[in-house]
């Protein structure tokens, strides 16, 4: 065979070879092709579905993509949380965690997906407040004057909770382990329940979300003593927070952000995380955002996941203390 049609030969085989590289090098640079799906693990309508409605709008108009908002309810979280721990780790497939997320690994016992394993941060999208709230009757205005009243009583006032684990509950725990109290656990099937139980005098006090109990105490039927971050809430300037009333260094926001199934490449984790990032930094989703009671509080898939496992830990030692267990 003559030496240039070997030539020719070589540089094609060359060529050939490159084919592949080239196209993996260029398909992050096409993503996202088509529609992409965020798995709201809980009922629509509450804090979590709303941040993940208004920041999927923004990121539909900058991706030129859909991004649609599948809501799956179920077992606290986890089953949506299961279901994109298996989806294929394309990218396409997302999950909305929240702080349960990284409560539920020390109190369940059956839990059939890693969050540290099978789930991949991609970046966390808000965070905010919840506020300790008494029923009007309740002879106390502060979060001193409960714990003094609990450190009379023992075991004599009673708290409700969304539920069994919930952060709510979890929240309560680490309150009363660090002022020292004692105080009975009612749990509930939600906050609404909860809420309207420590409203009609059947409970006497409960922790929940800004978004769900902002209207609650606005309208007098719960009264608010304080608020759990480490900062007061321009929503409500004149309540103190936990650790301004006497239990120093308090601090317990609930968040959520954005996780993806094990193995999705982090070209991929990298655009979306920088989506999210310019997504939030909008002014009209920030006020949106604030006006939940949540604000947009963007952090890296590094940085994210660091949060996530430094709650994982801080809970698994709360639920160790209190002896919380499910199946």
């Amino acid at each position: 065979m003559p030496a240039f049609r070997l030539a020719s030969l070589g540089a094609l085989c060359t060529a050939l070879a490159l084919v592949p590289s080239l196209s993996a090098a260029a398909a992050p640079d096409a993503f996202p092709e088509r529609a992409i799906r965020i798995v709201v693990p809980y009922a629509p309508g509450g804090t979590n579905d709303v941040v993940a409605r208004l920041v999927s709008q923004k990121l539909s108009d900058q991706l030129k993509q859909p991004v649609v908002v599948e809501n799956k309810p179920g077992a606290s979280g986890n089953i949506g949380a299961e279901q994109v721990s298996r989806a294929p780790a394309d990218g396409y497939t997302l999950v909305l965690v929240t702080t349960g997320h990284t409560i539920h690994p020390s109190i369940y016992t059956n839990l059939r997906y890693d969050i540290t394993k099978d789930l991949v941060p991609v970046a966390r999208l808000s965070s905010g407040p919840m506020l300790v709230m008494v029923n009007p009757k309740l002879p106390v205005n502060t979060v001193g004057d409960l714990v003094a009243l609990a450190k009379s009583k023992p075991n004599a006032l009673n708290f409700a909770s969304a539920g069994n684990g919930s952060s709510t509950h979890l929240a309560m725990e680490l309150l009363s382990n660090q002022a020292g109290i004692r105080m009975n656990h009612i749990p509930y099937g939600g906050s609404a329940p909860a809420m309207a139980d420590v409203m009609a005098g059947n409970a006497d006090l409960v922790m929940d979300l800004m978004f769900s109990a902002l209207p609650q105490v606005q309208s007098g039927r719960l009264r608010a003593i304080g608020i759990t971050s480490a900062k007061r809430s321009a929503l409500l300037p004149d309540l103190p927070t936990v650790s301004e009333s006497g239990v120093e260094g308090f601090d317990a926001e609930a968040w959520n952000g954005l996780m993806a199934p094990a193995k999705t490449p982090q070209s991929v984790i990298d655009r979306l995380s920088a989506e999210i990032r310019k997504a939030l930094a909008d002014p009209e989703l920030k006020a949106r955002l604030d006006a939940q009671g949540f604000s947009g509080n963007w952090a890296s898939p590094a940085d994210f996941g660091a949060v996530i496992g430094k709650e994982t830990t801080r809970w698994a030692g709360v639920v160790k203390r209190a002896g919380i267990k499910l199946d």
